[in-house]
């Protein structure tokens, strides 16, 4: 039971650790502080350093990857990120981010979207998105 419990745990965080932030190939950014990740995807932060309009991306609230990155890059549980979602939207003050089926969408819509930002499990070099590191 412990040793399951033990592979269990480590390959959890395996998948956590494994997500990482992608932006359009456009985006100035080569990396971001965790208070401006956590701005942009809390639809506070709504401009690059350029001007440009973020445009944010996210999975379903139970998609695996969505809750890795929520919990390891952002250091927040996703139901506090849909709260302040909700809150923004309700009050008129953002709008929601868009939301995509699955990684393969997200890396299409990303690339294809000048000035967003998403995120998925590092599976190799994408070419069409750059990776944003959290300092």
């Amino acid at each position: 039971m412990r040793a399951t419990l033990l592979i269990l745990l480590l390959l959890a965080s395996g998948l956590a650790h494994a997500v990482e932030i992608i932006a359009h190939r456009g985006v100035p950014e080569q990396a971001l502080t965790l208070a401006s990740a956590r701005a942009m995807f809390g639809m506070r932060l709504t401009q690059w350093s350029d001007g440009q309009a973020v445009r944010v991306f996210v999975l379903p609230d139970r998609h695996p990857t969505h809750v890795a990155f929520v919990k390891t890059r952002l250091d927040l549980y996703p139901y506090q990120l849909r709260q302040n979602w909700d809150r923004l939207v309700f009050s008129g003050m953002a709008q929601a981010p868009i939301e995509v089926a699955d990684e393969r969408e997200m890396l299409r819509r990303v690339a294809a979207t000048p000035g967003a930002i998403g995120y998925v499990r590092k599976a190799g070099s994408h070419d069409q998105v750059k990776s944003l590191a959290i300092q």
